[in-house]
């Protein structure tokens, strides 16, 4: 049973930084492509960040330059250090990545979210 963990989450104040970490756990062959998504309340998931297994990455427009997206293909994690937050960053934030099961298919996996809460 393949698994995605976050841990990092929590309440801090505007112009903070957290730290969030995503691990994968299970039997796989292979990671590809690690994401982050955030959704606030009443509102669509997003991406906010993904980063091939090559390194290459990307960013939502409203977070470019102030989070940066990381990875470990050794410990099969992936990591977003988020600064300068703002209050309109306040969101669960999930883990997804495609993941390549032990029947050679490529699937997506989801963790269970972390909150992140930004105070004025």
């Amino acid at each position: 049973q393949v698994q995605l963990v976050e841990s990092g989450g929590g309440l801090v104040q505007a112009g903070g930084s957290l730290r969030l970490s995503c691990a994968a756990s299970g039997r796989f062959f292979g990671i590809a492509t690690m994401r982050w998504y955030r959704q606030a309340p009443g509102k669509q998931r997003d991406l906010v960040a993904a980063i091939t297994s090559g390194g290459t990455t990307n960013y939502a427009d409203s977070v470019k330059g102030r989070f940066t997206i990381s990875r470990d293909n050794a410990k099969n994690t992936v990591s977003l250090e988020v600064n300068s937050l703002k209050p309109e960053d306040t969101a669960v934030y999930y883990c997804n990545a495609d993941i390549r099961a032990t029947d050679w298919q490529i699937r997506a996996y989801w963790g269970q979210g972390t909150q992140v809460t930004v105070s004025t």
